[in-house]
């Protein structure tokens, strides 16, 4: 935004430093300085009802400098449906307004937010402001007092209110945004001014790719070719970009820090459109070279138009492609509940008023004058009747878009939604009018929006829920508000089980709003129920701190699942997704599936038997990186990374795991090593305990250095006497071309600071491996710098000679036939007798233990370690290096986090829960979700039907599926009786019966063992197939078996069938 006030987005920095450990995942989505910025804005929320309370909570969480919050309107039963914080205890006149209810709790998300509750505006001053209010304007004014940078609306307020508030705002240099909720209808609306300037359109990293060559045509133009290796450049015509580390390019055509201007010609060749040379001649072609590209992104200006100047058009943006006339008329919807408000004395109508509904519809068709039809028409006026109701799911969807759009203004990062949109999830409602009887509450309670909606018979489905939540972390705790507000559990029959391991820590609580400071290292399942609870006592809930995997079967186990309505899964790992997914099939449960990447975050609903389950669709395996590039070839600061944390690992983990693996179980440890590994172990095993055993901390600095030494500048210049800088390949190329980059020793320098980013890597690994060294060992550790100078200028560093005889692999083939020669010598023995009889006896060191430090991503001295072992591997090979906190990133595997995605995806997958509960059997009737916060971008799409599988039974074609098994009614029968069962039923001949791998019957097996197994309980036969090893746990309800059976009837052909199911208790 440009005015003559104000401070526009960009402009603005918080002086304070940002909190890195408490805004950790959140700044891997926003970046430093877009955090600096939020640090240094205020908002305005106008309205704490549902969406109010959800948008300050997101704002609050992700750390604007404060939030003032506006609202003198008392609180109603339909509040208690979306706010929270809100309680039946606060429904009486003498409560105060939404505003001051809230206040304290908001403040308690986040200490270094000033949260505070605005007294001065009243209810008339809301419900009368216009553009030439004189004596409300000067009121109104003071809300921008000391700057605003954005003001949002969250209640239904008059269209002149709205009109004057978003002239208001362009006056003061701050963005507006209007968002209301009707049931499971909501509306949002954004004006961010004329000039808004957006750092960041959409928040992907900037563009990289490695230099391959460099091609310049007879006519001048200049091209670069990227390496194919490293993928596509991932640029555009129009963008930006730079060129470093570079080799052999020509100087006149590429310079380094120069920026320049590309057109798009290929996947992996761009034209530099501000270059020119002289073509023909000798210059003429193609000139490998080697270098670093990246994208500059620029920042853009955008333009907004007003409330007033969009209302009376007709909005396009879609949130659902098979939805396109539903803006349209949507907005003439809601543009009629405003009319119909402003002429009833600001109420809306009243649940199941049919008549009331039929006025706002006739304003509609007003409005909106042509495409009506009888689904139309009965959407608005389920609309109307509802939208007294705050949903708690919409109020989170709505919360989390409307709230980035927030931290947009905040932040000038990503691009804002310009205009309107619409959500709703019309599929949840009932097909028909209820009636006033089934919407009206017999007295004002939490559930009082819902049954608005949906009626007390499904409420009370709601209430007797029995659902299974895995995971309560950032999705799990917006669940399990979510269900608390929607009564989910809180019946008599009702229940709520969650599980998550994992102990709450201080990144958790940007994003994890039920965790307060005091929860830090408590577990995160039992803080959530607690939490939970105190928003809705009637909460039954029961809080495991158990893995879901095969190894705790014994607890979530057949009398667990077979006593769930569904399963929801709030999880960051595929494999234990995978695994609930599995659970899910077995027992035709359905699961609610979502999860987040920054402001990326997707949906999915599985419901028996209509959609296809979770594990149907896998993306392709993560490309793993080749060891020989790890080893000597790296070119990318992953690669360096990689190295780094794998040598971590090795050096201060497994050294030590093996130390005390020799020291409690002497040779037998040794003697239980694999071939091809016991002379490394032993090798390492002598150092520790003899070699390099250190005394004091002084051994480990020596040591550290010395590593220095051995990695960075001894290995290098061996690898480059077998590899020359010269060297050329068979084929007469250069060996140090293309993806290899040839590498330079280096010499340590404790005062040397890298030019990317900006750490005395030298100095930095000495300080940390020594103090890692030292902690492993029990020595007291140390980090003042002038202990370690003085100790340093006294290191002895041998003098180091390249050896001949060296076998270093030039790639992955070379490198496995090294070893499989290796692994044929026995000239290894006489070396590791030697290293053996080296070794002190255990019984020499009774008391003596080492101490593993195993990597935590958390741990700054354990990441400044890697981050400067690595950016020391980047300095050999002239990688661009890497500051602790993207290193952080990179080798712990972070997933970006941010509030406002896990609202938004979790309120998404709520709406679909309605329709499990409401019954819906139709896949048109469920929408799966992918959304992008930082374009804006959401699309809802059908799910996938289920794959099917072909079969002949009795004739009849049976197209079964992965829901599906052949149930047999039989409870442990006998062999016998369940093969009869078998062959009557489905007029097939069974040829082989199995469970896991244990074959129970086939058509060859011995007549007399068949017959007497015939006999016997299907236990009892697996018990004696597998000799005991298979046992049946008491919470075991259902047995599997797997059947081969042909069909009589059709010359013996085999049929492929599902598994068979039976209970045996």
């Amino acid at each position: 935004m440009s005015s003559s006030s104000g401070t526009t987005p960009m402009e603005a920095t918080a002086t304070a430093e940002v909190d890195e450990k408490l805004y950790s995942r959140q700044l891997y989505v926003m970046g430093h300085e877009a955090q600096r910025r939020m640090m240094a804005s205020r908002a305005v929320v106008i309205g704490l009802s549902g969406l109010g309370v959800e948008v300050s909570k997101n704002c609050i969480l992700a750390g604007i400098s404060g939030i003032t919050l506006c609202d003198p309107f008392p609180a109603t039963s339909y509040d208690l449906g979306g706010n929270f914080y809100l309680s039946e205890q606060h429904l009486n006149d003498n409560s105060g307004s939404r505003a001051s209810l809230v206040c304290d709790s908001l403040s308690e998300l986040n200490p270094y937010v000033d949260v505070s509750n605005d007294t001065t505006i009243t209810q008339e001053t809301l419900l009368d402001y216009s553009t030439n209010d004189a004596k409300n304007d000067s009121i109104v004014s003071e809300l921008f007092s000391g700057g605003v940078t954005c003001v949002v609306v969250t209640i239904p307020l008059p269209d002149e209110t709205i009109v004057a508030l978003n002239r208001k705002c362009r006056e003061a240099n701050a963005s507006f945004i209007y968002s209301v909720t009707a049931g499971v209808f909501g509306q949002v609306f954004c004006d961010f001014g004329d000039n808004f300037v957006c750092s960041d359109t959409n928040g992907n990293p900037p563009a990289t790719s490695q230099l391959d060559s460099i091609i310049l045509d007879d006519d001048g133009t200049v091209v670069v070719k990227v390496l194919e290796d490293g993928g596509r450049h991932g640029l555009e015509t129009g963008d930006v970009v730079t060129f470093s580390r570079l080799q052999n390019a020509p100087e006149e055509l590429v310079q380094e820090k120069k920026e320049y201007k590309v057109k798009f010609t290929g996947p992996y060749t761009f034209q530099l459109t501000d270059v020119s040379a002289s073509g023909g001649g000798e210059n003429t072609g193609t000139r490998a070279a080697q270098g670093y590209i990246t994208q500059v992104k620029k920042p853009v200006t955008l333009h907004f138009k007003s409330y007033e100047e969009l209302l009376p058009e007709t909005p396009t943006t879609l949130s659902d492609f098979s939805k396109f006339d539903r803006p349209a008329f949507l907005h003439a919807a809601f543009r009629a509940l405003t009319q119909y408000r402003e002429q009833h004395g600001h109420e809306l109508p009243k649940p199941g008023d049919i008549d009331s509904a039929k006025e706002i519809l006739e304003l509609a068709r007003k409005i909106q004058t042509d495409d009506w039809d009888e689904k139309k028409e009965r959407i608005v006026m389920q609309l109307a009747s509802g939208s007294r109701a705050i949903l708690s799911p919409m109020c989170a969807a709505l919360g989390g878009m409307v709230g980035q759009e927030v931290l947009k203004a905040c932040s000038g990062k990503f691009t804002p939604l310009s205009g309107f949109f619409y959500l709703d999830a019309d599929e949840a409602l009932p097909e028909t009018m209820l009636s006033v009887e089934e919407v009206t509450p017999s007295s004002p309670s939490r559930y009082d929006s819902q049954i608005a909606v949906f009626g007390k018979t499904m409420q009370q489905k709601l209430l007797e829920l029995r659902y299974f939540l895995v995971g309560a972390g950032a999705i799990g705790c917006e669940m399990l508000k979510n269900w608390a507000l929607m009564g989910v559990g809180c019946g008599d029959k009702g229940h709520v089980y969650v599980t998550d391991m994992d102990r709450i820590e201080k990144s958790n609580l940007s994003r994890q709003f039920l965790f307060r400071n005091t929860d830090i290292n408590h577990f995160k399942s039992a803080c959530a129920a607690r939490a939970v609870q105190g928003m809705n006592p009637s909460l039954k809930i029961t809080a495991y701190q158990d893995k879901v995997a095969p190894d705790t079967e014994d607890i979530f186990g057949d009398d667990f699942y077979d006593n769930l309505d569904g399963v929801c899964t709030a999880l960051d790992n595929v494999e234990a997704r995978l695994y609930v997914d599995q659970r899910c099939l077995f027992y035709r449960l359905p699961m609610l599936e979502s999860g987040t990447l920054g402001t990326k975050g997707n949906t999915q609903v599985v419901v028996p038997n209509l959609t296809e389950n979770y594990g149907a669709t896998r993306d392709p395996p993560e490309k793993s990186i080749p060891v020989c590039t790890l080893k000597n070839f790296p070119n990318q600061i992953q690669h360096t990374l990689q190295w780094a944390r794998d040598y971590f690992e090795g050096e201060f983990k497994q050294t030590a795991e093996d130390v005390n693996a020799y020291l409690k179980n002497g040779e037998a440890y040794l003697d239980s090593l694999q071939p091809n590994t016991k002379l490394e172990t032993l090798k390492t095993i002598q150092r520790a305990l003899v070699r390099e055993r250190p005394e004091s901390l002084e051994d480990c600095v020596v040591w550290a250095r010395l590593k220095f030494q051995d990695l960075f500048y001894n290995q290098i210049r061996q690898l480059l006497h077998n590899f020359p800088p010269d060297q050329l390949t068979s084929t007469g190329t250069k060996f140090w071309s293309g993806s290899k980059r040839c590498p330079n020793a280096l010499s340590f320098d404790a005062v040397d600071e890298c030019e990317d980013a900006r750490l005395k890597n030298h100095y930095d690994f000495v300080v940390a491996a020594a103090n890692l060294r030292a902690q492993i060992f029990g020595i007291k550790g140390n980090t003042d710098p002038d202990y370690f100078h003085k100790v340093l200028k006294n290191v002895l560093v041998p003098d180091f000679s390249p050896a001949e005889g060296v076998k270093i692999a030039a790639n992955d083939e070379e490198a496995k036939s090294q070893d499989r020669q290796r692994d044929m010598e026995d000239s290894e023995d006489d070396e590791m007798r030697d290293l053996l009889n080296s070794l002190p006896k255990p019984s020499s060191l009774a008391g003596f233990k080492l101490s593993p430090v195993e990597f935590d991503k958390d741990m700054d001295d354990h990441m400044v370690y890697v981050t400067a072992c690595s950016n020391l591997r980047a300095l050999n090979y002239g990688i661009p290096t890497a500051d602790v906190h993207r290193s952080r990133a990179i080798a712990g595997r972070i997933i970006p986090a941010i509030a406002t995605t896990t609202a938004l995806v979790t309120g998404l997958i709520c709406l679909e829960l309605y329709k499990l509960v409401g019954g819906a059997n139709t896949l048109v009737s469920y929408k799966n979700a992918f959304v992008n916060l930082a374009i804006p971008f959401m699309t809802l799409s059908e799910p996938v039907p289920p794959s099917a599988t072909k079969a002949i039974v009795k004739g009849q074609e049976w197209n079964w599926t992965a829901w599906d098994s052949l149930d047999v009614p039989l409870v442990n029968p006998t062999m016998g009786e369940l093969m009869t069962y078998i062959e009557d039923k489905y007029s097939l001949e069974i040829s082989m019966l199995s469970h896991g791998v244990s074959i129970l019957y086939s058509f060859f097996a011995n007549a007399k063992k068949v017959a007497q197994r015939k006999k016997m309980k299907m236990t009892d036969v697996i018990t004696e197939v597998t000799k005991g090893k298979i046992q049946f746990a008491d919470n075991q309800i259902f047995l599997t078996l797997d059947v081969i059976a042909t069909d009589p009837k059709n010359d013996d052909e085999e049929v492929e069938l599902p598994y068979l199911k039976m209970r045996i208790r």
